[in-house]
């Protein structure tokens, strides 16, 4: 209920009258680690309250994440973003979810030099961060079961979340 209660406040204070709703899941289903966004994205489909872009069949990582915003932005006059994405972090907070009213930073636990997404960022702790070991192969060498855990809490907790007609604003994915 919290973050139900929690996403519905950060949506009522920042996001703007037809203001279309987007939510952009990152990441990629090549490293158990990093599943999570499209993982969210495709349990989220379909829906008329939101757009989905970031799935199983097309993910949005690194490599195109550029060319998805220019389509977002084609598609939707100025849309609201709601950023999702799977994170490294202390061992006591794997397991958890961070919802925040500021941009996402994709690709930092790794060293990628990434735009900052969205007016919200939802991010699950998958696995801990290290300054040993690659944080490439921590993400790799991730718990399927604690992504599909935090996947399933963020989905349901969105789908819950019983967002108003307000939002339902025409953005056609392309």
């Amino acid at each position: 209920m919290k973050f139900q209660n929690d996403l519905l406040h950060y949506l009522k204070i920042k996001h703007k009258k037809n203001q279309p709703l987007v939510i952009v899941c990152i990441g990629t289903d090549r490293a158990t680690g990093d599943c999570l966004g499209p993982l969210v994205g495709q349990a989220l489909l379909p829906s008329p309250q939101y757009s989905v872009f970031g799935t199983l069949k097309e993910p949005i990582h690194a490599k195109n994440l550029n060319q998805t915003f220019k389509e977002i932005y084609s598609v939707c006059q100025n849309p609201f973003i709601i950023a999702v994405d799977s994170c490294l972090g202390y061992a006591q907070h794997v397991g958890c979810i961070t919802l925040s009213p500021l941009p996402l930073l994709p690709g930092r636990g790794v060293s990628k030099q990434l735009p900052p997404i969205g007016q919200l960022s939802i991010t699950g702790i998958v696995n801990v961060f290290s300054d040993s070991v690659s944080n490439e192969s921590v993400i790799q060498n991730t718990r399927l079961h604690t992504v599909i855990k935090l996947a399933d809490f963020i989905t349901n907790g969105i789908k819950s979340a019983n967002i108003p007609s307000i939002y339902q604003v025409s953005c056609p994915h392309p």
